[in-house]
């Protein structure tokens, strides 16, 4: 008996180490964030340990744990109908709300769902919810689409996923089936999903600009792709948008924070792009985008964050710079500069081609400045955006909104988000 007395103080103490982490003051919720972040660290380890005893792959396990606690099957209710379809081979769950006796047709949202390129679904509780909520709110057809995920498939297989999804819902006859407005579409996502929102956007931009002044390559698009309809707007969800440069301010700031630390998202990037996790070190001091990388020169002044980022933003923090680096990395990875990877890296005649953007991003969050510099490019090429800044929230938060992962700072983001698109869809 005496020893157990011991032992729950003991045992008391070690979680209270495991589960404590140093936040700033602002942060919302404190303690709630720390024991999700717990949680997340305690289940992602136990994915570890299975891997490296190669029972299976971490990110499988992982997954399979999320959706099979949290995956929701497609049951529509009075307010939204709710049905899962496939779309050029690509799956999706549309939200349509009930019709209404005085209009035509509905606006409409494409939303793809973050991850890390490798982690939940549309299907999730987590984004069911989310997707439902805007389709009330709007009264809009959501399209939350299930693109493949890593490790079954990497760099560009979502990227794919995510373009012949959304073009073919664009088809005129695929919104007539919807009662879309083909005026009023915008195409959304958070994380990894704003990362592949963002790149499909300037996928479609582009084509439709080659299509209008290249009848050579009109003719070669397939009779089903009709470019004449494109998103009216985006809006990125604290995005993840470059792989150049992973010491901004806010991956130093920001490098131990809950739910997204630092070496978390450079091992993402490496799932994705199919790399190797002994180049993680190498990546994290900027080796394969030094200044002997003769292929990152000429995209370095289009990263450069001393000149895209706000005093507020950059703080006293310094560029990590390195004068000699290792060039193999980017021979070996060649999407490290592929801006369908990396939208950021995207030229400013591309950039004055996108829509009108809505970028959002956290304080707390190591993605902070992908989202910021990425709306400075867009503003400088002459795009209209709104960049909202909260500064009390952290990365992901945007998506837990119900018990017991329930946050004042997602159900603050989420009404923002909508309230914006409300406005200009």
């Amino acid at each position: 008996m005496r020893a157990a007395w011991l032992l729950l103080p003991a045992l008391a103490a070690l979680s209270a180490y495991y589960v404590y982490l140093p936040l700033p003051g602002a942060v919302s919720d404190p303690w709630k964030l720390m024991l999700l972040d717990a949680t997340f660290r305690a289940v992602q380890q136990t994915c570890h340990l299975i891997h490296y005893l190669r029972l299976s792959h971490h990110l499988i396990v992982l997954n399979y744990l999320i959706c099979t606690f949290d995956k929701l099957k497609s049951v529509s209710s009075e307010d939204i109908k709710i049905t899962d379809a496939v779309f050029d081979g690509v799956e999706v769950r549309v939200f349509e709300p009930p019709a209404k006796g005085d209009e035509s047709l509905k606006r409409s949202v494409v939303y793809i769902h973050g991850g890390g390129w490798a982690l939940a679904s549309a299907r999730t509780s987590l984004y069911n919810n989310l997707c439902r909520i805007m389709a009330e709110s709007l009264n809009a057809v959501v399209v939350s689409v299930e693109y493949r995920l890593v490790p079954e498939v990497c760099f560009p297989e979502q990227y794919h996923d995510a373009l012949r999804a959304t073009k073919h819902f664009l088809q005129p006859d695929v919104l007539a089936e919807y009662s879309v407005d083909p005026s009023r579409i915008a195409i959304s996502g958070d994380s990894a999903g704003g990362n592949l929102a963002a790149a499909v956007c300037q996928q479609f931009h582009i084509d439709t600009f080659l299509s209008s002044f290249c009848p050579v390559f009109s003719t070669q698009l397939s009779k089903d792709e009709d470019l004449a309809v494109r998103p009216k707007l985006q809006a990125l969800i604290y995005p993840v948008l470059q792989a150049f440069d992973f010491n901004t301010p806010s991956y130093q700031q920001n490098m131990n924070m809950p739910v997204l630390p630092r070496y978390v998202m450079v091992n993402y990037w490496i799932d994705y792009i199919n790399g190797n996790y002994e180049l993680a070190h190498e990546l994290l001091v900027n080796n394969h985008t030094a200044l002997n990388v003769g292929r990152a020169l000429s995209f370095r002044a289009r990263l450069n964050w001393t000149a895209l980022l706000p005093p507020s933003f950059k703080k006293n923090y310094k560029p990590v710079v390195q004068a000699t680096g290792t060039e193999a990395i980017v021979e070996r990875l060649p999407a490290l500069l592929d801006v369908r990877a990396v939208p950021l890296l995207a030229d400013d005649a591309t950039l004055a081609r996108q829509p009108r953007t809505y970028v959002l991003t956290c304080e707390n969050d190591v993605l902070r400045d992908d989202g910021a510099m990425y709306a400075t490019r867009l503003e400088r090429a002459g795009v209209p955006v709104t960049l909202d800044h909260f500064h009390d929230c952290f990365h992901g938060c945007m998506i837990f909104t119900v018990w017991p992962t329930d946050f004042s700072a997602g159900v603050q983001t989420r009404n923002s988000y909508i309230k914006w698109l409300d406005e200009n869809l």
